[in-house]
This record gives structure tokens, C-alpha cells and sequence, in this order.
């Protein structure tokens, strides 16, 4: 009864995201209310022990948003300072230097993958796309080689790597170690960026000269500032200090003694909320008041940059809702006998599930985080599950085949000037690999682990 309820919660949620075009946010908390009353729970709670639907989504959202928030919160004014000081443009031209004219598509997935660990898919494309449009107007390259490695870094990032939202919150619901997560994002993550991204961005490039727009150019390639950007070191270094924070952590969890003081100050600092905190207060100083902006300027940037990030916290905080009330509802517990009689690997089977919420919707977020929540229960029923890896799987899945129901798909499009056929050979081709390609590295590493 439950999988059934299950089943067609699922489909009701397609239904009025895809068909409706009903907000996710709107749509995840009417199918949990409703998931709620089919299952029988009580609508206000008459007792602590017995949860009611509004008290179970009210947790959810909550108990999401109570870590979620902080950590986008951070993560974004990160960017932001990335963004105003040049700091990414100070790491992009170092490194294509460094690569060449002839390997520039290389240097572009690099500096994706890097500027993409602090920042939104969305944010690091604005960021970077007027370097992609400049080096193809100055070198005569196709926008098509240099874009997709781009791009692909960037998706790579969003979709694997701690701590982007909807990848954290899967940390959070399968109860992962985030620094392992961050490890075996990174060991997954750069072959796949590499095969989606250079390699199949000369290949489709040799195929699709396309130039840069020439009314999206007018727009983002602007006359050159005089200023000096930041140092290319300590600007790498304000961007990796959450990582690299977070990787200690884990580490002192393996090698020192939990009940030492050391630990326990490397854990707290290592926790991701701490460590972006750290970071984001480093780059205050290191991005913005020793490169001359005042305190007024930095204010200002905190502001401006979080206004936008209120929609994807919505259908996060709901995404917990969802995930809450299929947990206290019974369906968890009910999905997980079942599971126990099921040759289908929870691998496999979070892939799958994400695959299919991602093709139905086009949200990578939605489909993350309802695969985490109908996942997690036939995980912890399963002994020998590697959570990190299930965590990797889970977002490989909701990165596939991204389509016209996207707008991920249509800010693609316009700002490369293509017709949407060639969209889809290029921007959903490459989805699909690096989707279809993360999960073969992912179930390689679990047969090592």
C-alpha cells in the first residue's frame, strides 16, 4: 500500500511541475499534505510521539533550511566576492596562460570546476561566460569547444560536490561524512568533467562552428578595466579554504583521537557551516578591503547577491518537507522490507529514480532530493551501502538529459545562439554523459571500497 502511495506521489508531482506548471515548491508540499492523508496520519499531532502532517512538514522544512540556508547563504557571498574583485578572471587567465591557445577548452573546464565549488551552476556561468566569448573572438575558435568544457565543469560541480545545496542536503538525508563525500566527488568528478567536457566539446566543436552572438556580446564583453586583479594564489586559496577545511576534518576523524581537543577543534572547524563562514569572512578581506572596497562596497555585495537564491531554498526546504512525511508516515519503514527482497542495487536504484524525477521535471534539485528521500530507507536496511557513493550516484542521476523543460536548457541556448535542435546535440548530449559517465566511476570506486 505504501509503495503504491509512493508510486503515484511521484507521478502527481511530475504531473503538476511538468503538465501544471506548477512551482516545485507549491507542488512538494500539496503531494507530502497528500501523501500525509493517504497514509493516515492525523492532521494536527495529538500526541509528541505521533507526528501530524503540518508538524511533519513544518520538521522537514526546518530542520532542512536550519543548515541549508547558512551554508547557501555563505557559499553565495563567496561568489559575490569572487565575482567583484576579479578574482575569477584573475584564475581563468592564469591558467589558460599556462595551458596555451591550443589547449584552451582544457583550461576552461579547470577554472569551471574550481570557481564552481564556491558558487551556483547559474553563478559561474554568468561569471565566466564573457572569458569564453572574448577567448573565441580573439582566437576564431568555436564558442562550442570552449563553452561546453565550461559548462561541463560547472554541471560536474553542481551536481557532485559538497557544498552545493541539493548535494548537501543528500549528505544530510543519507547521514554521509561530507570530506569523504567531497573526496569521492573529486576522484569522480574530473575524469567525468574531462570526457562531457574537453573531449566531447573539440569533438562536437570540429562539428558546429557557431561564433559568438553578436547583440549577447555587445552586452558581456565590455572595454577592459585598468585595475589590477587579485593574486592568483591567494584568490585560489580563499576559494578552496572551505574544502580544504571540510578534508581536514575528515581526515582528523580516521587518524586522531575523538576525544582529544584537537579533534574536536578540527571537527568544528571542518564542519561545512564553520568552514564557509571562515572562508566567506577571508574573503571579505582578502577580496574585497585589500583590493581597495570599503566596508560600505562589502555590505552591499552580501546584499545583493541573496536575493536571488530564495527560489532554490524554497524547493530545498520542501524537498525536506517531502522527505519528512514519507519518514513519519510509515512509507520509509515499508519501502525498506521491501527493499530487503530487491536484487537492485541502492546505487543503481538512486541513480534511477533521480534519472527519471530529472527528465519529468528538468530540476536537478527536485530530483535529487525526492530520490534521497525515497532512497534513504532502503539504504539503512541494507548492510555494506556506501552512503558517500550513494550520495554521488544520487545527483550523477538528476543530471541527465536535460531538455526543453529546463531553463537551464534555454539560458544555454540563447546566450550560445543556438537553434534548440543544436542545443540538444550539445548541452543535453553532454548531460547525459556526464550523468551515464559519473555512475560507471561511481560503481567502479564501490567495488574498490
Amino acid at each position: 500500500m505504501g509503495i503504491a502511495i509512493v508510486v503515484v506521489a511521484i507521478i502527481a508531482l511530475l504531473l503538476l511541475i511538468a503538465i501544471a506548471k506548477m512551482h516545485p515548491f507549491v507542488a512538494l508540499i500539496l503531494v507530502s499534505v497528500g501523501v500525509g492523508l493517504a497514509m493516515g496520519m492525523p492532521l494536527i499531532a495529538p500526541s509528541p510521539e505521533t507526528p501530524g502532517i503540518i508538524d511533519s512538514i513544518k520538521a522537514g522544512l526546518g530542520n532542512t533550511l536550519g543548515f541549508l540556508a547558512i551554508v547557501l547563504a555563505l557559499g553565495t557571498m563567496l561568489g559575490k566576492m569572487m565575482a567583484e574583485s576579479g578574482g575569477a578572471e584573475r584564475i581563468a587567465k592564469t591558467l589558460i596562460d599556462r595551458f596555451g591557445q591550443k589547449r584552451v577548452h582544457w583550461a576552461m573546464m579547470v577554472v569551471a570546476f574550481l570557481v564552481g565549488i564556491p558558487v551556483f551552476f547559474q553563478v559561474g556561468f554568468v561569471l565566466l561566460i564573457p572569458l569564453v566569448f572574448t577567448i573565441a573572438m580573439e582566437t576564431g575558435i568555436s564558442l562550442i569547444t570552449i563553452g561546453i568544457p565550461l559548462v561541463a565543469g560547472l554541471s560536474v560541480v553542481h551536481g557532485l560536490v559538497p557544498p552545493h545545496p541539493a548535494a548537501m542536503a543528500a549528505v544530510g538525508i543519507f547521514k554521509a561524512d561530507v570530506g569523504k563525500t567531497i573526496l569521492y566527488s573529486i576522484i569522480v568528478g574530473l575524469p567525468t568533467a574531462i570526457i562531457a567536457g574537453p573531449l566531447y566539446g573539440k569533438w562536437i566543436g570540429s562539428r558546429m562552428y557557431k561564433k559568438v552572438p553578436a547583440e549577447i556580446a555587445e552586452q558581456l564583453v565590455q572595454h577592459k578595466e585598468t585595475r589590477e586583479l587579485p593574486g592568483f594564489g591567494n584568490t585560489l586559496f580563499t576559494i578552496l579554504l572551505p574544502v580544504i577545511l571540510m578534508l581536514i576534518a575528515s581526515i582528523a576523524n580516521v587518524t586522531l583521537d575523538q576525544t582529544s581537543e584537537a579533534a574536536k577543534i578540527l571537527r568544528f572547524i571542518g564542519d561545512p557551516i564553520v568552514a564557509l563562514l571562515i572562508a566567506t569572512i577571508y574573503s571579505f578581506f582578502s577580496l574585497g578591503y585589500a583590493r581597495g572596497f570599503n566596508r560600505d562596497s562589502v555590505q552591499k555585495f552580501a546584499n545583493d547577491c541573496l536575493g536571488p537564491v530564495a527560489n532554490i531554498l524554497l524547493v530545498i526546504g520542501a524537498g525536506g518537507a517531502f522527505n519528512k512525511v514519507l519518514l513519519d508516515s510509515g512509507i520509509g519503514q515499508q519501502i525498506a522490507e521491501a527493499a530487503k527482497h530487491s536484487d537492485l542495487s541502492p546505487l543503481l536504484l538512486g541513480w534511477g529514480i533521480a534519472a527519471l524525477i530529472r527528465i519529468a521535471t528538468g530540476s536537478a534539485t527536485v530530483s535529487m532530493m525526492t530520490a534521497a528521500g525515497i532512497v534513504a530507507p532502503i539504504a539503512a536496511s541494507m548492510s555494506g551501502t556506501n552512503v558517500e557513493l550513494l550520495v554521488l550516484a544520487t545527483g550523477a542521476g538528476s543530471l541527465i538529459l536535460s531538455h526543453v523543460n529546463d531553463s537551464g536548457f534555454w539560458m544555454i541556448k540563447e546566450y550560445f545562439g543556438m537553434t534548440v535542435k543544436e542545443t540538444l546535440m550539445t548541452w543535453t548530449v553532454m548531460e547525459t554523459i556526464i550523468s551515464v559517465v559519473a555512475f560507471i566511476f561511481i560503481s567502479l570506486l564501490s567495488t574498490v571500497l
